[in-house]
Parts: structure tokens; sequence; C-alpha cells
């Protein structure tokens, strides 16, 4: 209980010396993480294995759960597949759009904070220095908004807190960038497997 309350005194301690520029960069900083859970947790395959070791054990009838973009995307394609549609790819096209529009969800929004919280911080750098030479100019090394000292800190917290909040966002968004390509590139080839390959019968299907 001791330690939450010299947290909660500790962060307001931060958004006061920080400036008006604080609360936006705390909610952005809550947005952005929220982003990139929603972005971790929807680029989960529920598979390990290729697309072309899927359809070889959906071959013999073993089916993994649907738990993952591939393994939902596979029994789509595969109930599409069955029904021997003309132009097999434009309806598989169709049926792996919501998978792939869950996998770039969000991806403009942790862009776009990745690189305004810099900004924001300078921002805040930028109104603490100009408090500083305020100060100066005026001889006062303490008023009511902090004057020289004040205007310093405000300077140093904005900008600490921008670059925290863009860097590890800058990291984690391009590992998931990464992992967003290849999840494309093997969705894009189960599409060419499902359009090559023979017919697969739902007969002796069954779930893994």
């Amino acid at each position: 209980m001791a330690t939450l309350i010299e947290f909660y005194k500790d962060f307001l301690f931060f958004m006061d010396a920080g400036g008006y520029v604080m609360p936006p960069l705390v909610l952005a900083t809550i947005i952005l993480w929220y982003a990139i859970g929603y972005r971790y947790a929807a680029m989960r395959t529920g598979t390990e294995r290729s697309p072309r070791m899927l359809i070889e054990r959906a071959q013999q009838g073993i089916l993994p759960k649907r738990d993952g973009v591939m393994s939902r995307a596979l029994h789509k394609g595969l109930e599409l597949k069955q029904r021997k549609l003309p132009h097999l790819r434009r309806f598989l096209d169709e049926a792996f759009a919501e998978e792939e529009a869950e996998l770039r969800r969000y991806q403009v929004l942790i862009t776009t904070i990745v690189l305004t919280a810099p900004l924001l911080g300078l921002l805040g750098t930028v109104v603490g220095m100009i408090e500083t030479f305020d100060s100066l100019g005026d001889l006062s090394l303490f008023s009511q908004s902090g004057g020289i000292a004040g205007g310093i800190s405000q300077a140093l917290f904005t900008t600490q807190m921008g670059l925290a909040v863009a860097i590890p966002g800058l990291m984690v968004n391009g590992m998931l960038h990464r992992k967003q390509r290849d999840l494309l590139l093997e969705l894009a080839q189960l599409k060419d497997i499902l359009c090559g390959d023979p017919i697969l019968e739902q007969d002796g299907l069954r779930r893994a």
C-alpha cells in the first residue's frame, strides 16, 4: 500500500513537472501499448506449421483449431475449396480479407504516435525553455510557475517522456511489422496452394 502511495505521488510530481504537455503524452502511451498489445494478439497464427504442411495435414484429415490467423484462414479456404467454386482465388481473396485487415489494424495509429511523441516532447522543451528565458529576463530565480528551475525541469521531463514513448514503440512496431509481412506472405502462399492442389474432400477431416 505504501509503495502504491509513493508511486501515485511520484506520478503527480512527474505530471506537474512536465506541464500541460504531459497529459497528452501519458494518454498517447496508454493508447500506444493498447494498440501494440492488440496487434500482438491478432498475429497469433494458431499453428507453427508452414502453409504447405498445413495443407498436407489437412489432406490427411488433421485440422488445427480456429485459434489463430493461419488456422482460421485454412478453415475458410478449405470450405471454399470443397464447394468447387469457379474462380476460387477471387473467393479466397474475399474470405482472407478479414484476416488481412485484422493484421493491419492499428498499424497507422502506432506509427503516428511513435512519430508524434518526440514532437510533443520537443514542444514541452520549447515551452520550458521559454519560461527559463523569461525568468532570466526578469532576474527571478523563482516564480509562481517555477522560474528557471521549473522551466528547465519541464524541458527535461517532456523530452525524456517523448523519447521514452517513441523508442520502445518504434522497436516493437518494427518487430510487429516484420511479423505482419511474414503472415501476409503465408496467406498468399496458402491461396496459391489451395488454387493449385486437387479438391480436398470433407470426409475424413478431423480436428487436431
